[in-house]
């Protein structure tokens, strides 16, 4: 399985062993979520994933995670994909939002948390789920709740 489709991730640190969930997997439905907000292209998003510290990956990861030089990373982009009015219309966007919103930490958390609960929204991209029947493999005959969003998504829950 190829590190973006994991849903978590493990750090060890000291012999101990921690697991956390795949920042591969969390842009995914931030850049669906952002866009959408923003009234932008996805492809105009550009996640960057920061490890601080002194880590070392042990699988191959794509090039946008990274865990050091990130100033030099995020200057090797010097094309603009967006106008200077768009940049402002955003910009304003995001202090109203910013001004208007009195959501917490907590609340964000209780919302992840009822997001992974739910068996009508998908957790990783937000779409809904649909119940289908497996066709083949050891849980052929199965029901099971699969994303609209598929092959994109390919995210399922138990029915």
């Amino acid at each position: 399985m190829a590190p973006a489709d994991q849903a978590k991730r493990t750090q060890s640190i000291y012999d101990y062993s921690y697991s956390f969930q795949n920042p591969l997997r969390q842009t995914y439905r931030q850049t669906k979520i952002l866009a959408g907000f923003l009234d932008i292209k996805e492809s105009v998003i550009h996640p960057v994933i920061y490890f601080a510290g002194d880590c070392k990956f042990k699988t191959k990861l794509p090039t946008n995670v990274i865990r050091s030089r990130l100033s030099r990373y995020i200057k090797k982009f010097r094309k603009s994909v967006l106008s200077e009015k768009e940049v402002d219309r955003i910009v304003r966007k995001l202090e109203h939002h910013e001004s208007e919103s009195d959501l917490t930490k907590r609340d964000h958390l209780r919302s992840l948390q009822q997001r992974y609960r739910s068996k009508i929204i998908c957790p990783k991209c937000g779409s809904e789920h649909v119940e289908r029947t497996a066709k083949k493999g050891q849980k052929a005959g199965r029901k099971f709740l699969g994303c609209t969003n598929f092959p994109k998504c390919r995210f399922t829950k138990d029915a």
